[in-house]
C-alpha cells in the first residue's frame, strides 16, 4: 500500500518488472549513460565516489564502472526490494557497492562527499524534489557534478504511461523547467552539457513509427515539446556570493 506520507511514489508492479528489462538496460539506461558521459566538456575526475541515487534493481552499476571508473560505487534506494536485487546484482558483477536505505531527500552522507551523483529517471518519483535537489548539492563536493536524466510531463503525462507506471503528477515539469531548478539551486552548466535526446520510447503517442515510416519529418530541437533531458551539471568550486 502506498503511503502518503512518503517523499517518492513507488513503482507499480509493471514498472518494478520493467526495471529488469533487457529493453530498460540496453535501450534505456545504457543509452543515457553514453549520452551523458558524452556532455563532459572538461576532464572526468579520476577515481571517482559516484552516488547512484535512486539506483533501483541495479542494473545501472556495470555500465556506470565502465563509463566513470569509480573508486567506489553508492546505491541509494528507498526501496528494499529494489536494494536487495541490487545487492545480487553487485555480486553478479563482482563489484564492491555500498547500499544506502534512504529517500533522496535526506540522504545519509557527509556534506560535500561525492564527486559524481548519477541520477537517471528517479527524480519524476519524487514528490520533494527541492528538498532532494538541495540534498543533492549537500552531499556534491564543490567541483563535483550532477549527471541527471529525467523525463518530462510530455512524457509522463501520456495514456500509456499514466496506464502502466505511478507518478506524482503535480511536480511533473518540461525540460525547461528542470534545467531552471538545477539553476535555481546554483549548478552549473552550458548548452554544450545539455541534451534532449527525442528516443522512440519517449514518444508515447506514436512512439515515432510516423517518422519511421516517412509520414512525418521530425521537428528539430526548439519546435517540439521535449520528452526527456540529460545534462552534467557542476556544483561551483566557490560558493556563489
Amino acid at each position: 500500500m502506498h503511503n502518503p506520507a512518503a517523499t517518492y511514489v513507488e513503482e507499480t508492479r509493471f514498472g518494478f518488472w520493467f526495471l529488469q528489462s533487457h529493453v530498460w538496460q540496453h535501450h534505456v539506461l545504457r543509452v543515457a549513460i553514453n549520452d551523458l558521459r558524452g556532455l563532459f566538456t572538461s576532464a572526468l575526475p579520476e577515481s571517482p565516489l559516484l552516488l547512484d541515487a535512486g539506483c533501483g534493481q541495479g542494473k545501472s552499476f556495470g555500465l556506470l564502472a565502465e563509463a566513470f571508473k569509480p573508486a567506489r560505487i553508492i546505491g541509494l534506494d528507498a526501496d528494499p526490494h529494489s536494494l536487495d536485487c541490487s545487492r545480487a546484482e553487485a555480486a553478479r558483477l563482482g563489484l564492491e557497492v555500498q547500499l544506502i536505505a534512504s529517500d533522496c531527500a535526506a540522504i545519509d552522507l557527509a556534506d560535500a562527499s561525492v564527486d559524481l551523483l548519477f541520477c537517471h529517471q528517479t527524480f519524476h518519483h519524487l514528490v520533494e524534489q527541492e528538498q532532494a535537489l538541495a540534498e543533492f548539492w549537500r552531499v556534491l563536493k564543490p567541483g563535483g557534478y550532477l549527471l541527471f536524466a529525467e523525463s518530462t510531463q510530455y512524457y509522463i503525462d501520456t495514456w500509456v504511461i499514466r496506464w502502466l507506471f505511478r507518478h506524482p503528477m503535480q511536480v511533473q515539469k518540461s525540460a525547461e523547467g528542470y534545467l531552471d531548478m538545477l539553476r535555481g539551486q546554483g549548478f552549473e552548466f552550458a548548452a554544450d552539457n545539455v541534451s534532449y535526446p527525442y528516443l522512440w520510447w519517449s514518444r508515447a503517442k506514436d512512439f515515432g513509427l510516423l517518422e519511421r515510416w516517412g509520414l512525418m519529418k521530425p521537428k528539430p530541437v526548439g519546435q517540439r515539446h521535449e520528452t526527456l533531458v540529460n545534462v552534467v551539471a557542476r556544483k561551483p568550486l566557490e560558493p556563489r556570493s
